[in-house]
């Protein structure tokens, strides 16, 4: 709490949505993403607070490494980067899948701001040598293929609250009450969301301008090569639909969610959904290409999770099909692949995960 009495302070006593997320998941030592606190894990007894997909089933890895290795191939690349790797758990399954698959071996970069779980990946990955690197930035050229799984959600927002006269919109910020307890505030703002369809009076919903321009500055240092994003989302008009008045802000702590983020400060996790069309839009105008959309199902039931599921036994079975059922992870969650222009996709065939139920045309 000094922490964002000093940052309230700086700013005059209101400080913007964004600016809160940021201290509260990544001010070093304090922010949930930062301290030494569990955060993954299958159960709450074991002090976690959510599950994903990695630590749900090896199996996510193991059909994920089919399409990494065809983006390698066509890029002619032999290096993967993963950004927020989590534990590790990713970046074991991908490994062990790309050593067993018969292709030239790979390279692994891990961007992570976490100090924590950079220990407990470099503990689970150290059989794999150097062939494994963390990075603390982003290297000024990179060629290979990049995966961020459930990374872009956690990136900082902006809220904005239509106003009742519906004459524009407000930012949300926080502040202290009378009290010394956190509260929520709105100023007016230029500020808007990038939708033109109708939406209610009193609407709270996010803006996504730092997962954007993480996207443009990505592309930038990109030279060749694949990214693929796996998270939460929606497209735009479903995003700023009527129906989703109150947004998509939620926490997450000892595997219950919340919409509070003013509660447990630094002791759980806050999230809002993508938008996957401002990160199209993002990824076009700065020289990508998009390549496929498609629900987390689909793409893994076309990167060959069928196959891996009559190898697996019962419990694995059970546990893979939280993957790809639509009331679990299957439909909720998304796929995008991103790619720099003139990859050589002759001899390996379209991009596998997006062969059959591309959505891209929805964006």
């Amino acid at each position: 709490m000094a922490r964002l009495e000093q940052a309230l302070a700086e700013a005059g006593g209101w400080l913007p949505f964004d600016r809160f997320m940021a201290i509260v998941l990544y001010e070093p030592g304090l922010g949930y993403y930062a301290n030494a606190g569990r955060k993954f894990g299958l159960m709450p007894a074991s002090g976690s607070d959510f599950v994903t997909a990695p630590e749900m089933s090896p199996l996510f890895g193991r059909a994920l490494a089919v399409q990494v290795r065809q983006a390698l191939q066509a890029s002619g690349t032999a290096e993967v980067y993963e950004f927020g790797a989590g534990t590790g758990a990713l970046a074991e399954q991908l490994l062990q899948a790309l050593d067993a698959d018969g292709g030239p071996a790979v390279r692994y970069a891990i961007v992570d701001l976490s100090g924590s779980l950079r220990e407990r990946q470099a503990e689970r990955l150290a059989r794999f040598g150097d062939r494994v690197r963390w990075l603390h930035t982003l290297p000024e050229a990179m060629a290979g293929v990049v995966v961020g799984n459930e990374v872009l959600d956690a990136m900082p927002v902006q809220l904005l609250v239509r106003r009742e006269d519906e004459t524009g919109w407000q930012e949300r910020g926080v502040v202290c009450d009378a009290q010394g307890r956190l509260a929520w505030a709105d100023r007016d703002s230029p500020l808007a969301i990038p939708f033109d369809g109708p939406v209610l009076p009193g609407m709270v919903t996010e803006i996504h301008l730092q997962a954007e321009a993480f996207i443009r500055t990505l592309a930038q240092h990109l030279q060749r090569g694949v990214a693929f994003f796996i998270d939460y989302g929606f497209p735009e008009a479903e995003y700023y639909h009527p129906q989703r008045w109150r947004g998509t802000l939620m926490c997450h702590r000892l595997h219950l969610a919340d919409d509070n983020p003013l509660e447990w400060l630094g002791e759980k996790d806050i999230t809002a959904h993508v938008n996957f069309t401002g990160i199209a839009l993002a990824a076009q105008d700065a020289g990508l290409e998009v390549l496929g959309y498609t629900s987390q199902a689909r793409f893994l039931l076309n990167c060959g999770l069928p196959a891996l599921l009559e190898a697996a036994d019962l419990r694995g079975r059970a546990m893979a099909q939280k993957l790809i059922t639509e009331h679990e992870m299957g439909e909720l969650f998304k796929v995008m692949a991103l790619a720099t222009p003139g990859l050589d996709w002759d001899a390996t065939g379209e991009p596998l995960g997006f062969a059959q139920g591309d959505r891209t045309h929805r964006l």
